[in-house]
């Protein structure tokens, strides 16, 4: 069985192209992979991204060694105004790995960026050593800073370890939204 290489991408529908380049280049600090392009549109985009009607641009920031890219469709009008709460069916959110999340969230702070809540501290369970807070692009899209600040390789092994041979279903929960 072929391993992945890594994650690529992650694609983000936004509804302003420039506005979120703002976001993400300008206060979040992204660096450009490339230049916003012009609409691309016709039957092969349809096809390929599953939207009869579809033409969209596109642009795309350097996130560590893989891409954030947002979307913009001009055509056809989104079906939904709003963005869907985090709990929705196929909702999604992005998390951005920082070396320091505290001053990470300070700095994104001093620029404007209002996050749900503190930095929290998980160091119990699957995710021990995460330090995570959520916040939202212009268009209402949930992104997440997280700092892992220690792992627990051989816990978690065992663990996984153990929900495989339960026949993957264990009931465990994790105290991370």
């Amino acid at each position: 069985m072929q391993m992945y290489k890594g994650m690529h991408h992650t694609g983000i529908t936004v509804s302003d192209l420039e506005r979120s380049i703002a976001f993400y280049h300008g206060v979040l600090g992204l660096e450009f992979a490339n230049e916003p392009t012009a609409v691309f549109s016709g039957p092969a985009l349809e096809k390929g991204v599953g939207v009869p009607g579809g033409s969209l641009r596109q642009v795309s920031f350097w996130v560590g060694d893989s891409q954030m890219e947002l979307l913009e469709y001009r055509t056809p009008p989104s079906p939904n105004k709003a963005v869907p709460p985090n709990n929705a069916l196929g909702a999604a959110h992005a998390a951005f790995l920082v070396d320091d999340i505290y001053a990470k969230k300070k700095e994104l702070e001093a620029r404007g960026v209002t996050f749900y809540s503190d930095v929290n501290v998980v160091d119990d369970g699957p995710l021990a050593g995460w330090r995570w807070c959520y916040f939202a692009d212009p268009d209402g899209v949930s992104l997440e800073l997280v700092e892992v600040a220690y792992r627990k390789d051989e816990e978690r092994a065992a663990a996984i370890a153990a929900y495989l041979a339960g026949g993957g279903n264990s009931g465990n929960s994790s105290n991370k939204g």
